[in-house]
């Protein structure tokens, strides 16, 4: 498949820190010890995040709000479970998220129930470990590993990390060859990219609604099995208990939704998770000889380090959280980064352990919108480093490179390379 090559346009398009030069908010700063200094301020502050840590105003909103920001692990656990009182439908303030169209994203309730549902069973653990693996996960882990087979060295953020979750998300959606980085390229620029011009966008919108129609009218035609297809045929409940099809506007946005999250959470968090076990190689021995221990390790990086460190949501009620007041009509940042290093919750928590005692953690969210592909993303990053433990027995970091730096926008952090030596 062409995600195997062209490098150059892989080490531009997957380069975290010109993504967020591309969405203005980049910051390379290590947050972490910011945001755990903001929580022990208090679990619920006043203001947004951004401006808490000093980086001014927030340009991804049309509208101006009062802002707050929930800190601690049991703040933010609310926030995101009373998806009524603390609403997606905030995400309708922002031009990126519209121009994704019809998306699970900004729903509550019975709306937000009732579209998941359509594409639910396509993303279920069963499906991961199963349909997922079976169809392309395991392929494109042995042909991107086979690739780095008798080479001294590479930057795995760009030679694995990148280019798994966008082959296997962009198969899995109905996407083949060319098609995949050139999509991705076009979708990024479409929703803001402010490196591009607004001709520019509107043509590369434009592009990504040509290629996802035709899409959906060749799998109406001619299913396969692949999403679009699964998406096609999906009952959707309405109100009333009647079934109807998911129009084609459902369906692209659903599909834009899976390619841009898909082909961007996975790359950072698996950059994250390998990074943080080949920093330890203790750690990476000990996994290498019970490989159970990678799906803790996972968890524990998405704990530690979540590539998405805060969500924000609207606050539909006057409300008190943790002792706070908020009014309706507010905004408010859920800092899982600094919920997840809660002390009143885990011991000595800014230090990554994989045989720390399993809890919820709030990496992939967690109430109604728990993330729906966290399962596919999961055995996408297992399956990486299974790989990488079979195949090159001696892989450590290459501490002669220039030292990776974790970076991006504050809302998407991910390492600047993950350089290695492989044999």
């Amino acid at each position: 498949m062409a995600t195997n090559t062209d490098d150059r346009r892989f080490a531009e398009l997957f380069d975290v820190r010109r993504e967020a030069q591309g969405m203005s908010n980049v910051a390379d700063t290590d947050f972490n010890p910011l945001m755990n200094a903001l929580r022990e301020r208090g679990p619920v502050l006043k203001g947004s995040l951004r401006e808490l840590l000093g980086l001014g105003g927030d340009s991804r909103y049309d509208t101006d709000l009062p802002g707050y920001t929930a800190l601690s692990f049991a703040a933010c656990d609310r926030a995101f479970r009373e998806n009524l009182l603390f609403s997606s439908e905030g995400y309708n303030d922002m031009p990126a998220v519209r121009k994704l169209g019809h998306v699970v994203l900004n729903k509550i309730g019975e709306p937000h129930k009732r579209m998941r549902a359509a594409a639910q069973s396509m993303f279920i653990k069963p499906a991961a470990t199963g349909w997922w693996r079976r169809n392309w996960i395991d392929d494109a882990v042995k042909g991107l590993v086979d690739r780095l087979e008798g080479r001294e060295r590479a930057d795995l953020n760009i030679d694995l990390c990148a280019r798994l979750p966008l082959q296997v998300v962009s198969l899995g959606v109905g996407l083949e060859g060319d098609e995949a980085l050139v999509f991705r390229e076009q979708l990024l620029k479409s929703i803001g990219n402010h490196e591009a011009t607004p001709v520019e966008r509107a043509e590369a919108a434009a592009a990504v609604d040509a290629t996802l129609r035709g899409l959906v009218l060749d799998r109406r035609a001619s299913p396969r099995d692949d999403v679009v297809s699964g998406l096609a045929k999906a009952d959707f409940k309405e109100v009333d208990g009647t079934t109807r099809k998911l129009i084609d506007d459902e369906v692209l946005g659903f599909s834009r939704h899976i390619l841009l999250a898909g082909g961007g959470t996975t790359w950072r968090q698996l950059g994250i998770t390998i990074h943080a076990l080949l920093d330890a190689p203790e750690l990476w021995a000990a996994a290498r000889a019970d490989r159970a221990l990678i799906y803790d390790a996972i968890e524990e990086a998405a704990r530690w380090n979540a590539t998405g460190p805060t969500f924000p949501r609207l606050v539909t009620e006057d409300v008190e959280l943790d002792g706070v007041f908020i009014p309706a009509n507010s905004r408010i940042d859920i800092c899982l980064g600094a919920g997840n290093r809660d002390p009143k919750r885990w011991d000595d928590p800014d230090r990554f352990d994989p045989f720390r005692k399993k809890q919820a953690h709030l990496g992939f969210g967690m109430g109604p919108h728990l993330c729906i592909g966290q399962h596919v993303a999961r055995e996408m990053m297992a399956g990486a480093i299974n790989a990488l433990m079979d195949s090159f027995p001696e892989i450590r970091l290459d501490r002669d490179a220039p030292p990776p730096r974790l970076t991006g926008g504050l809302e998407q952090r991910g390492y600047s390379s993950i350089p290695v030596v492989l044999a």
